[in-house]
């Protein structure tokens, strides 16, 4: 089969697994084409070839001698591509190979015989590596080791070798990969005929570095007195923008100072030569804090900008300074006073004397870029900026997205050829139309789509356009292909941009693809290491895999950052609960007082309440939230409603429980006309039916739940549907379809359901009244027994 080489794919990172076959020379014309074919085959019965060939993401480079496969996946794809082949092997003792790994640039072009092809530093590193290896050995490049050690399964598996030295006297750094079922434990015989060579120097080594020692005691002695505390080794041309100083007269212009930090920001994120560290994880500062060093470290950069702004009128002045963490030096300093409408000019002036500052090679595409005047009206620009400062905002409430959207509406209104506010405008619609901060009616989805399609028809080469279409795609209509096109083509004009991996975890982890998905958490986490909402996340996505330890860990670093972060302490108290300690629990809920604008931590504490089957307490904190509905909250009301049936339900009084559910139906149904998609909203509907004892309309609209959103199609929150149907079945004499329901959900990871995102543990079938009904039944016995789920 002839490379398929993507026009639209220039030059992208590609995680390459490079085979040679041992011996290959020394074989018959006959033999070798034989070795090649049974090589072709190994490889194609691969799950991880066939995996990346179906999603078009692997590109196969035939060498004569072997094969290189590059997957545009993770890392971890062509390693565990490389255990696979190696374990095939033992069938196929006469078949030598050698395997390198490394993750590096490549890209398409016609070979001498006007072939498409591949070339770059991702496969010629990836050879280098394999070259250092003999039979049987799987060697990964020290990058792709690192990327691995991410990941607690493959540790045990990485053997550092060192650096080998190949063609020409360059040296690469080597891991070997194996343990007593892939790979080749052996040293391999580079390294191990240069570890003869060093025992052959070792003694001379050691006298002269005895008459050494002395010299080199002493200046250290005069050294450690005068030397400085240096920080954590970071990449040069690395930076973090703090947060501005608002100067106004007028504290309400704060927006103002957070919207041109952002820019700034935005611009020089922009450069792929620098490392720039996203807003969010620089917000949690104060401006000219005095631990410049502390925090350059925490956040993984050389360098800090520090700023302020005064807004007067139509006047505004921008002060500005470079300073080197390492020893808090002054590199370069300015002050800009300007008229808004010339406010755009400040922005690029500053990127571009950072970059300079810095040595950042900017290419052609870079400097127009970040020398956009993105509109020439003030006041849409003014209204873009305060849109822009709640999109920023640290908690995604259905408050902050009206007045994001409220203002972004307003700028593009304003000024109706503004790409940058029409793009900002689609993200919020599609990303609030998913997470359901906004009414995810089709009204809202429709908008969502005329405003990406508007930003890329008036600038096809933004970033932020390109990455609105993607996120419409994925949000909005759940085409996951596509929107990882976009998201890839984004990657491109937005290379700091910490979203783009952030929304790919997000896509892999809709998929089920949940180790791809952690890999993306972790590179998105490297360029957004304090993102309060990017680590919870990524706490969710440990927990829908029942992996509490690590889960936990997660969350300890938001706690770290915010000790008193009412989601993260919500989602260890949830955790306790999934484990069985509800005293656990409780100690920590105790403190929090979550409104009704939190609902998962509100849901989370009248859980516990009715699994100690002691509800009382909540009762009147329900009743007192329900009396006053804030309407932006939507259906969210309706699921506080059911747990306030729930809790009169368990304390005893079914009188007051049935008529709570009666009014939240009421409540609900007619949101289904706007909503007809929303399985959220008919789950809910399915639970508020079951507790007024219509069978037939609960099992119903589960059902109707589960087509909405079926597991094939979401693996993640697909499952919900179907805790749905088991809850609905156990209560409604359904045990078969309860116990069969449940089967399937303990086998598999997910989202749950009931306000929370836990899924069903064994400890939870224990204490959940819901599943009262089920406890004579051995099955329900034996699943509620089974052992804590790994």
């Amino acid at each position: 089969m002839p490379i398929q080489i993507k026009n639209e794919i220039q030059l992208e990172i590609a995680h390459v697994l490079f085979i040679d076959i041992v011996g290959y020379s020394k074989l018959s014309i006959s033999d070798q084409h034989a070795a090649v074919e049974e090589l072709t085959r190994i490889v194609r019965a691969s799950e991880q070839f066939q995996r990346a060939e179906a999603a078009s993401r692997l590109t196969r480079i035939p060498t004569g001698d072997g094969m290189a496969l590059a997957f545009y996946t993770t890392p971890e794809a062509p390693a565990q591509c490389a255990v696979e082949i190696s374990r095939a092997l033992k069938e196929h003792p006469r078949l030598q190979l050698r395997m390198g790994i490394h993750s590096g640039l490549v890209g398409g072009v016609v070979d001498v015989n006007e072939r498409a092809n591949l070339a770059g530093a991702g496969l010629n590193v990836a050879q280098r590596v394999m070259d250092c290896g003999d039979a049987g050995h799987i060697l990964l490049s020290k990058h792709v080791a690192e990327d691995l050690e991410e990941y607690q399964r493959w540790r045990p598996f990485l053997h550092d070798l060192g650096s080998c030295e190949v063609n020409h006297g360059v040296r690469v750094s080597v891991v070997n990969l194996y343990d007593d079922q892939f790979g080749n434990a052996k040293l391999p015989q580079r390294f191990e005929t240069a570890q003869k060579r060093r025992k052959r120097l070792r003694w001379a080594t050691i006298a002269a570095a005895l008459l050494a020692l002395s010299a080199i005691v002493a200046g250290a002695v005069v050294f450690s007195r005068n030397r400085e505390r240096s920080t954590l080794a970071a990449p040069e041309k690395s930076i973090a923008v703090l947060p501005f100083g608002n100067l106004s007269r007028d504290a309400e212009n704060a927006y103002f100072a957070e919207g041109i930090q952002d820019e700034i920001l935005t611009r020089l994120s922009k450069i792929a030569d620098l490392k720039v560290i996203s807003r969010t994880s620089t917000q949690h500062y104060k401006s000219a804090p005095e631990n410049l060093r502390e925090i350059a470290k925490q956040l993984g950069v050389a360098h800090i900008l520090e700023g302020s702004v005064q807004k007067s009128g139509d006047a505004v002045r921008v002060n500005v300074q470079l300073i080197k963490a390492a020893n808090d030096s002054h590199l370069w300093a300015d002050t800009f006073d300007r008229k808004l409408t010339d406010i755009f000019s400040v922005e690029s002036e500053v990127a571009k004397s950072i970059a300079e500052q810095l040595q950042a090679k900017l290419t052609g595409q870079e400097e127009q870029i970040i020398g956009a005047k993105p509109t020439d009206n003030p006041e849409a620009y003014d209204a873009y900026l305060r849109g822009l400062a709640y999109t920023l905002k640290t908690v995604d409430t259905p408050a902050n997205a009206l007045a994001a959207q409220k203002y972004l509406k307003e700028a593009v209104r304003l000024d109706p050829k503004f790409a940058l506010a029409w793009a900002h405008l689609s993200i919020v619609d599609s990303r609030n139309y998913r997470q359901q901060s906004l009414q995810p009616t089709v009204a809202l989805r429709e908008e969502a789509r005329q405003a990406a399609e508007t930003a890329l028809t008036l600038q096809p080469n933004l970033g932020e356009a390109v990455l609105a279409k993607g996120s419409y795609y994925y949000f909005c209509l759940k085409d996951y292909d596509t929107a990882v096109r976009y998201f890839e083509q984004a990657r491109q004009l937005l290379p700091n941009s910490s979203r783009i991996p952030e929304s790919l975890a997000y896509l892999e982890r809709r998929r089920g693809q949940w180790d791809r998905s952690e890999s993306y958490f972790n590179e998105a986490e490297k360029l957004d290491p304090r993102n309060l909402h990017l680590l919870t996340q990524h706490a969710v996505t440990y927990i829908s895999r029942r992996r509490f330890p690590e889960a936990l860990q997660k969350l300890d670093q938001v706690l770290n950052i915010t000790p008193d972060d009412v989601d993260a302490l919500a989602l260890k108290a949830l955790i306790a609960q999934a484990e069985g300690d509800l005293p656990r629990a409780a100690a920590l809920l105790a403190p929090l007082h979550p409104n009704a604008d939190n609902p998962d931590a509100l849901g989370t504490q009248v859980y516990q309440a009715i699994l100690e089957r002691r509800p009382a307490p909540v009762i009147p904190r329900l009743k007192e939230i329900l009396a006053k509905p804030d309407p932006a909250l939507g259906y969210s009301n309706g699921e506080l409603r059911f747990f306030l049936g729930w809790a009169q339900e368990v304390a005893g009084d079914l009188a007051a429980a049935q008529e709570s559910w009666r009014q939240a139906r009421s409540e609900l149904e007619p949101l289904l006309k706007e909503q007809p998609e929303n399985y959220y909203l008919i789950g809910d509907l399915a639970l508020f039916n079951m507790g007024l004892g219509d069978k037939a309309a609960a099992l119903a609209l589960s059902e109707r739940a589960m087509a909405a959103n079926p597991i094939e199609k979401d693996p993640s929150t697909g499952p919900w549907s179907l805790e749905i149907l088991a809850r609905v079945a156990a209560q409604m004499g359904e045990p078969d379809r309860a116990i069969a329901a449940l089967q399937k959900l303990l086998s598999i990871p997910y989202a749950g359901s009931m306000s929370t995102i836990m899924p069903l543990t064994p400890a939870l079938l224990r204490l959940d009244p819901m599943f009262d009904p089920l406890r004579s039944d051995p099955r329900f016995q034996k699943l509620a027994a089974s052992p804590a789920l790994k």
